[in-house]
């Protein structure tokens, strides 16, 4: 009788810490961005919470970004008592199939994989299916298996929308287009091998073909196309080096009015480049777009050498995938709101997806200070 007496009341209580688990969760603290990327484990599981294992693998640690990602998570998962292994792959594909094979056989009880090249993980990804560990897609897609079970991530068709619609609404494409004025403009897509880099362009496209079109927006080099306009691994270098070649090939004899780029890290190099070309801040500088409004991205904001950047707050996409890695560990589902666009080329994966926001210097001090994402002394440091 007292061993099924304490068996329900053990029931209740991981019932009651999972409703917990799944609520909304406390997103106030500003991200770390220390950079510390140490693996964590020990040989014996914590007392405390589920004693699971959460493995989780990150492309790499040249953006703020993906620091913010693992350091957020990892703080997380481990206030829920899960034992955490945070890896990052330093966008070497090899070494990230290599990380999570070691994963997988240490034990691991869940993985959570933001992929540097999903084609290249489809085997390891069947090791882990074979081996009954759940996977849990973080912010890219893993493409062409089965083996994923749920995908956190924003609105990346969303986050293409939001740049072209501040596009349109800052150099009032509309009036221009009845007005018979054009503006040139040149394009910085993301890595070939990220599905998200995809969903961004289509999102872009929808909003800008329309004025391509017309003539209403005027790209001199012609690359216009995903193929065209992709840079693999998104490479900041990369992205400074093609708007040197564009500057030097096409514009000359006239100015470059807008740098569409997908990634914070692409409007730097476009920065460098049109520094080097002589542009001047206020003067004959272009609108330049970015996506994650990193530290230093915010900074150029405020300072007029980047014109916006889409606000993805690390800290929301974190308390996302936890709660479902704490589904699934529990034998729950997790919360979804999207069962339609994912299609990995296997089956309609089920995912989160966060909203994406917009900023700039109008409201950047609403949004990310007031917010907590950063501190004003971050910003004028």
């Amino acid at each position: 009788m007292k061993k099924r007496v304490l068996g329900l009341l053990l029931t209740a209580v991981m019932s009651l810490g999972l409703m917990v688990g799944c609520g909304p969760a406390d997103t106030g603290e500003a991200p770390d961005a220390s950079g510390d990327a140490t693996t964590e484990t020990t040989d014996s599981k914590p007392a405390d919470g589920s004693g699971k294992r959460v493995a989780v693998a990150m492309p790499t640690q040249s953006s703020e970004r993906w620091i913010n990602d693992g350091n957020n998570m990892k703080e997380k998962l481990e206030a829920l008592g899960y034992e955490v292994d945070l890896q990052y792959a330093e966008d070497d594909v090899q070494a990230q199939v290599s990380q999570i094979e070691n994963m997988i056989a240490a034990g691991a009880d869940c993985l959570v994989i933001a992929a540097v090249d999903s084609s290249a993980l489809v085997n390891v990804e069947q090791q882990a299916k074979d081996a009954k560990i759940p996977i849990i897609a973080y912010d890219r897609l893993l493409m062409d298996t089965d083996a994923v079970s749920y995908y956190a991530t924003f609105d990346n068709k969303g986050v293409g929308t939001a740049i072209g619609k501040y596009i349109v609404e800052s150099k009032d494409l509309p009036a221009a287009q009845k007005e018979g004025k054009s503006y040139t403009i040149e394009f910085f897509m993301g890595s070939p091998d990220d599905n998200n880099a995809v969903m961004l362009y289509n999102g872009l496209m929808e909003e800008l073909q329309q004025y391509l079109d017309d003539g209403t927006l005027v790209c001199k080099s012609g690359r216009t196309s995903f193929d065209d306009t992709c840079i693999l691994r998104w490479s900041q270098e990369t992205a400074q080096q093609n708007c040197e070649n564009y500057l030097t090939g096409f514009y000359a004899d006239e100015k470059l009015d807008i740098c569409a780029t997908a990634f914070d890290g692409f409007a730097y190099g476009c920065k460098a480049a049109l520094e080097g070309a002589g542009y001047k801040v206020g003067e004959d500088w272009p609108l330049i777009t970015g996506q994650d409004a990193e530290l230093m991205a915010t900074k150029n904001i405020i300072a007029g050498s980047q014109t916006m950047s889409i606000y993805k707050d690390t800290r929301l996409l974190a308390d996302k995938c936890v709660t479902m890695v704490q589904a699934v560990l529990e034998g729950a589902e997790p919360e979804i709101n999207d069962t339609e666009q994912y299609d990995n080329g296997k089956l309609v994966v089920p995912s989160y997806l966060c909203t994406p926001v917009a900023v700039d210097k109008d409201n950047y001090k609403e949004i990310i200070v007031d917010g907590g994402y950063y501190t004003e002394e971050q910003l004028a440091e």
